[in-house]
């Protein structure tokens, strides 16, 4: 008895983002792209390129004015917005440039806070963020305040946020962008391992060395996304939309 293959993580196919206005803002043109579980993937591209189209739409934050994209196998369009913010706080973890971290809250309740939906009991929660943070490296900073922490220790904590659900991709927007290059190659490292981990990981940057880091790569400019046919495992190709 043969086991069907898993769904890929990610598929966009035809999948194009057009802002209404005269004239219309087409900030992404018709997309093809999958993701399979495991995989770490960069998008690079220069600003205004689209990459931040791509990024909410991924991300479940805006909807594609056409085209089909499925999300770990759920076709995503028809979704109301509660089944959608259901579907990216299971399924999608973010970590931003940023960090996004709330200032009067410990690492742990930073990370806990992220779990309200999904895990009913505090306990509970308190205890999978402490794992979290571990698994990042924060071990002993678990009730630290922001204000208390170097970027790279915040930029873990926003990590650890990101991963506390168990989702089946990590979306990292510019993950390095204010961070100086020593922290953000220990970041680097640290997304690397959680990759050979298991994590599937797409980073969007218009740093060429981040994306180095990514065992695929793909270049958006002027809403068009492009990848070398060579960088394409054969399993993907085979997918193609």
């Amino acid at each position: 008895m043969t086991t069907a293959a898993a769904a890929p993580v990610l598929e966009l196919c035809d999948v194009a983002r057009t802002y209404p206005g005269a004239p219309p803002v087409h900030a992404l043109r018709p997309v093809d792209l999958t993701v399979e579980a495991g995989d770490y993937l960069a998008v690079v591209g220069p600003s205004g390129s689209g990459k931040s189209t791509l990024l909410n739409l991924l991300g479940l934050l805006d909807r594609p004015t056409s085209g089909t994209f499925r999300l770990s196998g759920v076709d995503v369009a028809g979704l109301n917005e509660r089944d959608r913010a259901a579907l990216r706080g299971r399924r999608v973890g973010f970590v931003f440039q940023s960090f996004h971290l709330l200032p009067y809250r410990t690492a742990t309740e930073n990370v806990t806070l992220a779990q309200l939906y999904v895990t009913p009991r505090s306990r509970r929660r308190e205890l999978v963020a402490e794992q979290t943070l571990r698994r990042v490296g924060l071990g002993h900073r678990l009730q630290a305040l922001p204000s208390t922490m170097s970027g790279g220790e915040r930029q873990r904590v926003a990590i650890a946020r990101a991963l506390v659900n168990a989702p089946d991709i990590l979306l990292c927007d510019e993950p390095t962008g204010n961070l100086d290059s020593a922290t953000a190659q220990a970041v680097m490292d640290l997304l690397e391992e959680l990759n050979q981990a298991g994590v599937t990981i797409i980073v969007i940057t218009h740093d060429h060395a981040v994306a180095s880091r990514a065992r695929r790569r793909v270049t958006i400019l002027d809403g068009h996304l492009s990848e070398p046919a060579g960088n394409v495992p054969d399993s993907i190709r085979e997918q193609a939309c």
